[in-house]
């Protein structure tokens, strides 16, 4: 049974398995994306391929969004031939990209005025989870409108419902920070113990037994061992979500010690030119300073 029209803007690494998902659950997706050949991936997978914003939008019941930073989604709501030059008024709008709260509510109000409602819906787990539709998602919004986009979300992963718009996005930065400093201290726990000489198959296999143990050791931990930093999440995307922490915090007046360091290491990353690898690959910045490399497993 179609359960609807959705309209699908941002076929990248997160956004393809996500309509995928959709088109399995029953909806009609018309998906946009500035690169064609990720549009023709989403037709073989079922979807209607559009040339256009405008197309992908204008007959949709619900448009969702999955594009790289702030000013992409500004332009993709806000901009000429964006979402609301085209969508009809009462259309349900997502944004699940990761993006500045302040952005968030600007483009929110901005919906408002053509009478569409709009939610922030940010979210965590990477390649896998859109993947394995595990995704842990992060809604700012009206609670009713929440309800009315449960039955989407539930095909993507879990869904909180966080407090009123810009919400998703400030959980976003605080999940952000935790990913990057469980990166950094399982990058910096390798490194020591190779620099003592002992077997980083070893750490990881102790530590994942133990108090230390995190998700994104399980995930990242083997693919270290092997060198494999084919990105699930690339750096130069979580440096420009460190960005966000940084106003975030200062727009609250919070103080971050540990995210500005993780700033600092990010940023020597997209320095040295491996900005597309996986965040995980934090590790080559501690093995840098440290005169140190890991050995490779086969």
């Amino acid at each position: 049974m179609n359960k609807g029209v959705i309209g699908f803007i941002g076929l990248g690494i997160m956004g393809m398995p996500m309509a995928g998902h959709l088109l399995k659950g029953g909806y009609t997706v018309k998906a946009y994306d500035l690169q064609p050949a990720n549009v023709e991936r989403a037709i073989i997978q079922g979807a209607v391929g559009c040339k256009s914003i405008s197309e992908a939008v204008s007959t949709a019941a619900i448009v969702i969004s999955m594009v790289p930073d702030s000013p992409d989604v500004e332009k993709v709501y806000l901009g000429e031939g964006g979402v609301l030059s085209a969508v009809k008024p009462g259309t349900l709008l997502i944004d699940m990209s990761s993006i500045s709260p302040v952005m968030a509510k600007r483009v929110a109000e901005a919906a408002a005025q053509t009478n569409c409602p709009m939610l922030d819906a940010p979210v965590s787990g990477g390649e896998v989870g859109a993947r394995e539709a595990r995704l842990s998602i992060m809604v700012g919004g009206e609670a009713a409108l929440y309800e009315r986009a449960l039955p989407v979300f539930s095909l993507l992963g879990k869904a909180t419902l966080c407090g009123p718009s810009g919400s998703g996005q400030v959980v976003k930065a605080c999940n952000q920070i935790q990913v990057a400093l469980n990166l950094i201290g399982m990058s910096e726990a390798l490194v020591l113990g190779a620099k003592a000489g002992v077997d980083p198959e070893i750490i990881i296999q102790v530590l994942s037994a133990g108090y230390a143990q995190t998700r994104v050791m399980d995930v990242r931990g083997p693919r270290i061992l092997k060198g494999d930093y084919t990105p699930g999440f690339r750096s130069r995307f979580h440096y420009k979500d460190l960005n966000i922490i940084r106003e975030t915090a200062r727009a609250y007046g919070a103080s971050l010690p540990a995210s500005a360091l993780a700033h600092e290491l990010y940023s020597a990353m997209l320095a040295n030119g491996w900005g597309d690898l996986d965040h995980s690959a934090v590790v080559k910045v501690i093995e840098q300073l440290s005169n140190c490399e890991l050995p490779v497993k086969a």
